[in-house]
């Protein structure tokens, strides 16, 4: 059966069942229909159980997949399986790539979350909120400089970006305002996929509905005719925006085929924010169970290390292990082979992707926490290519397990999860953990540990533009936030034709972004897009409603 089958023939608990296990008082919930709530922010003070954050990242991925929510999903019913309290704590999809190239985005197999259509579709409306949101900051910005622009708004200077929930290349640059003057200012402006909206990376950051406004009053949007900054505290509206976003912030509820609970929050991209679900979510999966499974997205040189140095740093939550997912197939990709030859056994050529997965440890290695390497088994994988990374790994002193959560369930997943237990017991990541670099050194050193450190460059080159905004920001004081890299997903290096693990390359700064209501400088590098374009095939294109059933959808 397909995902989407699998999903379609579960027999879900009401999603009260599901908060019950856990403790949830039904007067804290709120449901949207029989098997999905979201979670009033008391839950927060009603529960402090504490419990141990457990990190899912990756290697870089590749076409291939390495099926990182999938085995998230499967840890977390593999806890429950061994009798352990588990909630897990994972980002909603965006909208753009499940009709893109993605399709779903709530694990696969026998590894799920369900409603699947739901969570994969408007879900709560989260993202509807979050777009409306950004795009009502961008109406009022050109409002007032069309109602006499009294705060001196430069139309040349405005940074604040209309967004939508699409993949949409025809929107990276448009022209807005023509028609005349009652239609406002013509000037250009650009749009960006929702989930890189700063909005989706300051909800995923904020402590609570009042964290959230003074949050959202810092963001800057624009710079006036002097060169000072102009905020949404400026434009009068932080008001409104959290009116919008009220029923947003709180998490969403929702549960595993195995029936253990799920808080869906938040989606910001790994490649262009910081990849992570909410923090309110994962305190709340704390508070509520004794382990907590969440992923970040893309590669561990994306989500990992801005969980870390992002996440960690501004919420306090400290992990106590990292699971890193890797698969035959995406490794032997890094070394070298055709994605339409990797049903072919070449163990040559997997010994030379194992570059890339050695990487990744090295990388959780500097932030001093165990780790356990999880194989996403798939059924084109022979047995001596299992048993080769079964010994690599283990005669590099590598904690690994085998992991068939795709196909088998919890029932799969009990010897990664024993392994992860065994490392916690053993030495606690949360005692021993630090961060990469200090937030209190200069924008270009903290860059450079970044690309230095966790990509591997030999050094980092700055375009004129980020020089200039670097001393702006200096000047600004915004200089001592941590960094937030926008760089391709599939590449250590900053070019995604680079797999394995690539030397003698630098890192290409070409523009910052100040996001002071999320809390970071964000960095772009190379030619990495915050509005992604449709592949020739979309997946929309096998998508359909069949006698009232979701076909295609994967």
């Amino acid at each position: 059966m397909t995902d989407l089958e699998i999903a379609q023939n579960a027999k879900m608990d009401k999603i009260t069942e599901i908060a019950k296990k856990v403790g949830i008082e039904e007067d804290d919930l709120e449901l949207y229909g029989k098997y999905k709530a979201k979670l009033s922010l008391d839950v927060l003070k009603k529960h402090n159980k504490n419990g141990k954050v457990i990190l899912v990242t990756a290697i870089n991925p590749t076409p291939a997949g390495e099926g990182k929510s999938t085995t998230t999903i499967g840890l977390a019913d593999a806890f429950t399986k061994l009798g352990k309290s588990c909630v897990a704590a994972i980002r909603e999809p965006s909208f753009g790539p499940v009709l893109g190239v993605k399709g779903g985005a709530a694990g696969g197999g026998y590894a799920q979350v369900v409603p699947m259509e739901d969570i994969n579709l408007h879900f709560t409306g989260d993202i509807h909120a979050i777009t409306t949101a950004n795009n009502a900051i961008a109406a009022i910005i050109d409002n007032h400089i069309h109602q006499g622009n009294a705060l001196g708004i430069d139309p040349r200077r405005i940074i604040w970006k209309r967004v939508l929930d699409m993949n949409d290349r025809a929107l990276r640059n448009v022209v807005v305002g023509l028609g005349g003057a009652a239609n406002g200012m013509p000037r250009e402006d650009h749009f960006d996929i929702t989930v890189a909206s700063e909005i989706m990376a300051l909800l995923c950051l904020a402590k609570s509905l009042d964290d959230f406004k003074e949050r959202v009053k810092q963001i800057v949007v624009a710079y006036k005719y002097d060169k000072t900054p102009v905020t949404v505290n400026d434009l009068g509206c932080a008001g409104a925006i959290t009116m919008i976003m009220k029923d947003a912030i709180k998490p969403n509820l929702v549960q595993t085929l195995e029936h253990t609970p799920v808080l869906i929050h938040g989606g910001p991209f790994a490649n262009i924010a910081h990849g992570c679900n909410s923090a309110i979510a994962t305190k709340m999966a704390m508070a509520l169970g004794d382990y907590v499974v969440t992923e970040a997205g893309f590669g561990a040189d994306l989500g990992a290390e801005k969980f870390l140095d992002i996440k960690c740093r501004k919420t306090g939550i400290k992990p106590s292990a990292v699971v890193i997912v890797a698969t035959i197939r995406a490794l032997k990709m890094h070394g070298g082979v055709a994605k339409k030859d990797l049903s072919v056994e070449n163990v040559s050529a997997l010994k030379k992707g194992f570059e890339n997965l050695e990487k990744h440890i090295e990388n959780i290695k500097k932030f001093n926490l165990p780790y356990v390497v999880a194989i996403n088994k798939f059924i084109t994988d022979t047995d001596d290519e299992i048993k080769a990374l079964m010994d690599w790994a283990t005669t590099n002193g590598h904690t690994v397990s085998l992991s068939e959560v795709w196909g088998k369930g919890s029932l799969g997943g009990l010897d990664l999860a024993q392994k992860v237990i065994e490392k916690v017991e053993k030495a606690d990541g949360a005692k021993t953990f630090k961060y990469l670099y200090d937030e209190n050194d200069t924008i270009k050193n903290k860059i450079t540990s970044i690309c230095k450190e966790i990509y591997g460059a030999d050094g980092v080159d700055f375009s004129s533009k980020a020089l200039q905004q670097i001393a702006t920001f200096e000047e600004n004081g915004w200089d001592k936030l941590p960094i937030c890299m926008a760089k391709t997903q599939y590449s250590l290096s900053d070019d995604p034709t680079k797999l394995g693990r690539p030397t003698g390359f630098r890192i290409s700064i070409r523009e910052l972004k100040p996001s002071i209501g999320a809390g970071f400088i964000v960095a772009l590098t190379g030619d990495v897009m915050t509005m992604p374009g449709l592949p020739k095939a979309p997946a929309a294109l096998n998508m359909d409603v069949v006698d009232g059933k979701v076909i295609g959808l994967f």
